[in-house]
Formats: structure tokens, sequence, C-alpha cells
């Protein structure tokens, strides 16, 4: 996406010196060698420039919105949600998530011996209604390295 200078950048748009540490990240397409095609390689639509994919998953990620609802400025819906998907099957979001936060830790020096985690679990006003008497489970899971990967 073209920035105007001086503008402020949006929490779902990458900047230049973000996008030169992960794009070397991205799963590249190859074509399967037990289908047959009718168009030869490169032929058909040019497909949609990476960064521009990625910038339109993290819109809607970043706003909640509905993957239909997704800008044309970002290609359409269907195409996006199909990157999303074989990069999320080839553990795209994983790696640049532990490579990001294995140089945040060298940037800034983290000391995980002393690092915890923690949880608060505290009851809503109609909770028990919306999910009966045992109310929610949330749990932490942390990985050989100390570092949080999913919570759920």
């Amino acid at each position: 996406m073209k920035r105007v200078a001086g503008s402020s950048i949006k929490s779902w748009e990458l900047t230049d010196e973000l996008w030169e540490q992960i794009k070397e990240f991205i799963p590249q397409r190859k074509r399967d060698e037990n289908r047959t095609y009718r168009r030869k390689p490169g032929a058909g639509r040019k497909p949609i420039p990476p960064r521009q994919v990625l910038e339109g998953i993290l819109y809607v990620l970043r706003t909640g919105i509905q993957w239909k609802a997704l800008p044309q400025e970002y290609g359409a819906a269907s195409s996006i949600h199909e990157y999303f998907s074989e990069w999320a099957e080839a553990g795209f979001f994983r790696r640049i998530w532990e490579e990001r936060l294995f140089s945040y830790e060298e940037l800034h020096a983290l000391g995980r011996e002393w690092q915890r985690v923690e949880g608060c679990m505290v009851k809503g006003a109609l909770e028990q209604e919306a999910v009966g008497k045992k109310g929610p489970k949330r749990s932490v899971v942390v990985e050989t390295l100390d570092y949080p990967s999913e919570l759920w």
C-alpha cells in the first residue's frame, strides 16, 4: 500500500523495516505436480503482492470485520482468506511470532529466569446465564522456552 509522506501508520500496516524482517518467511506457492493445469506457469492473473496480502490479513484481524467486508484495496476477500489459510497451515504466523519475540528479547535483554505467567478469573454479572454454572475456562500454554504460545 502506498503511504502518503508524513501520514501516520495504521495498526494493520507494515513499516518498511518490519516488512524487510519478515518477508523472507512468507511461504511460496508451488504448483501441484500431480495436477494437470490448463495454463502454463505464469499465465493467468498476476498474484497479489505478499505485502498487500499480509496487510489485508492484518486489517481483518485488527478491525474484526468479516472477510467478505475487506476493502477492495487489499484484493479480493476470498483470495486474501485463501492466503491466510495457506500461510497459517504452513506455520508462517507462528514463525514470525517466534522470530519477533526472539529479536525483542535480544534488543531488550529479557531475563526469562525470573518471568512467569499469571492469570486471574473474575465472574461477570451475567456470566452464569451466558456460560453455565462452571464458568469459562482459560488456559495459557507455555512452551519449552517459556514463551506464551496460546491462550484459550
